[in-house]
């Protein structure tokens, strides 16, 4: 009996360290394309500030760095959720 509930005991620690694995390395994760984006909009707008009549075309371009970053930040949520038996 002790030893099937040390067992039981034991996969649950298991499955809530998984977890906590997860949700570190999403975290991690999710570091770098937080700076990417701090530094795409950072320089979008020190170019519009710079040329304000070429603040349509860096928006443009500043949108789509975003979301390009934005992906790498999905993508790995999608692969810390999908490693989670």
């Amino acid at each position: 009996m002790l030893n099937v509930l040390a067992q039981t005991a034991a996969g649950e620690m298991l499955e809530g360290l998984k977890a906590i694995g997860a949700g570190l390395g999403y975290g991690l994760a999710a570091i770098g394309p937080g700076i990417g984006i701090g530094t795409v909009v950072g320089n979008a707008i020190s170019a519009m500030a710079r040329q304000p009549e070429s603040a349509g075309m860096v928006r443009t371009t500043m949108f789509l760095g975003i979301a390009f970053t934005e992906a790498l930040a999905l993508i790995g949520f999608v692969v810390f959720i999908l490693l989670m038996p």
